[in-house]
């Protein structure tokens, strides 16, 4: 298993990175000049948008366990 532990975190993180940048981004680009965000509305995930951020949440998991795994079996 150790050998195939590398290969592993490759695709995970390839997977980690298409969901991140598939993502809408919350902060619009007024934001980064300092406008105020407290008048934004809030903003409900529905369809594949929430399947994606709930794939997203489950691969990164899956990242950072294959990484203490890592840690741990070449200790």
């Amino acid at each position: 298993m150790a050998q195939y532990l590398p290969f592993a975190q490759i695709i995970l993180s390839l997977l980690l990175i298409g969901g991140i940048l598939l993502q809408r981004s919350e902060a619009a680009l007024g934001a980064a000049f300092g406008q105020d965000m407290m008048n934004s509305t809030h903003y409900a995930r529905r369809g594949f948008e929430k399947y994606l951020f709930i794939a997203t949440i489950i691969i990164a998991i899956l990242f950072a366990a294959t990484a203490f795994a890592s840690l741990f079996i070449h200790s």
